[in-house]
């Protein structure tokens, strides 16, 4: 593979082992490899800790009691929004607001349901990326239902991708977005094609006032994400599942900026919350900074690199996405651990089915994308900092023997 990659697989070599490591199913299971951390990633021991601390010495409901238990919980759940608040790098934490969900779904669809109707007016338009994962195309498109059914009519405009490498057209955006714009749904990383889809572009784009909501299921735990002042990210929004950043199962979050619009709350009684996920949140995040999230980053972005570059000379395959990034040494941006492709001749499903008789876990199928994306299934394979030169090298072999 290209120069880059290859010394960055081998300066972090020792320190990604130390981490694997930590991962009790990925150690337990040494003749399989996971590759589909795009749907849920795996565990590492401080978070399995932390949840059986919390189960055995302070489990109790949140916002309930006044006894010692049940005051930790609360406490628990407060410090946990203050830890969203600071791996974002919050710039005004008085000010935004952290409201925990069951996943980056909810999340989007609760902006949805209980944000956008009261943010709207008749004859605004709202632009949605149908060629994203269906959470955020879905809930909008329900908003505007809603909004309908009091007599308010919301355009939905599609986002523009250009062909060529599946990211948000910019440049068509442009000449979409007008005075009347005034929400903004978008992905930080595609969940298919794997790219940066340089969201720090659109709101130059779309001007200071529009409402920015970000998707950032697939970036969350995988890259650096700052919301600061002068970072890249001036949206008003982030959603993410917690589970996808090494978390418990049904646990999210929605960031608030609370600079645009009205204030964010969620309607309705607010019932019980996932006490244990959100435990397992702060420790899941502590766990990324020890960790290293910029190296993390490196290391899934060089092994992404390796796999496109041996996937590249093998004809049989057509790899998703951007093409001028496959070869390991391409001076543009490579995927963020997530590369799909497709045999020419065998059914994606059928393909998932024989990289799992060889001990690789891949999805296989349409990755619930939108209404504008891909028509045939793929196989999708997706890195995390527990995957290994190894393991790729090894699915390029299976794969080369089925070319």
């Amino acid at each position: 593979m290209g120069t880059q990659g290859g010394a960055t697989l081998e300066e972090l070599a020792a320190w990604q082992r130390a981490l694997r490591a930590q991962f009790p199913i990925i150690t337990s299971h040494p003749d399989l490899a996971y590759l589909d951390s795009a749907a849920t990633a795996q565990k590492p021991q401080a978070v399995l800790d932390a949840v059986q601390t919390y189960l055995t010495a302070t489990n109790a409901n949140a916002g309930r009691g006044t006894y010692t238990w049940a005051n930790r919980t609360t406490d628990l759940v407060e410090q946990t929004r203050d830890r969203v608040r600071l791996f974002l790098h919050d710039p005004d934490p008085e000010q935004s607001a952290v409201h925990f969900t069951s996943g980056a779904t909810e999340g989007l669809r609760t902006i949805a349901r209980d944000w956008l109707p009261a943010f709207l007016a008749d004859g605004d338009e709202i632009i949605v990326p149908a060629g994203d994962h269906q959470a955020n195309v879905a809930p909008w498109l329900e908003a505007q239902q809603l909004l309908a059914g009091q007599g308010v009519h919301v355009h939905v405009r599609p986002m523009p991708y250009q062909q060529s490498s599946g990211d948000y057209d910019h440049t068509a955006l442009a000449d979409l977005a007008g005075p009347r714009t005034r929400f903004v749904a978008l992905t930080h990383v595609h969940h298919v094609y794997g790219g940066n889809m340089n969201v720090h572009r659109i709101r130059q784009v779309v001007g200071p006032e529009a409402v920015l909501c970000l998707d950032a299921a697939q970036s969350i735990g995988h890259l650096p994400v700052s919301v600061a002042e002068q970072g890249e990210l001036d949206v008003d929004f982030v959603v993410f599942s917690g589970h996808k950043a090494m978390a418990l199962p049904g646990t999210g979050a929605v960031w608030a900026r609370q600079a645009r619009g009205p204030a964010f709350t969620p309607g309705g009684w607010s019932g019980t919350p996932n006490t244990v996920g959100i435990a397992s949140l702060t420790a899941a995040l502590d766990w990324l900074d020890t960790a290293g999230i910029d190296r993390i980053e490196r290391w899934t972005v060089a092994l992404a690199a390796r796999l496109t570059d041996g996937l590249r000379h093998l004809d049989a395959y057509e790899i998703l996405g951007c093409q001028t990034s496959l070869a390991a040494g391409s001076p543009v941006q490579q995927r963020h651990g997530i590369v799909t492709f497709r045999h020419r001749a065998i059914d994606s499903g059928d393909l998932g089915f024989i990289l799992f008789s060889h001990g690789f876990m891949v999805r296989s199928d349409h990755h619930c994308q939108g209404s504008a994306g891909e028509k045939t299934g793929s196989v999708r394979v997706s890195l995390h900092v527990y995957n290994t030169v190894e393991e790729i090298d090894r699915l390029l072999s299976v794969l080369a023997s089925l070319a």
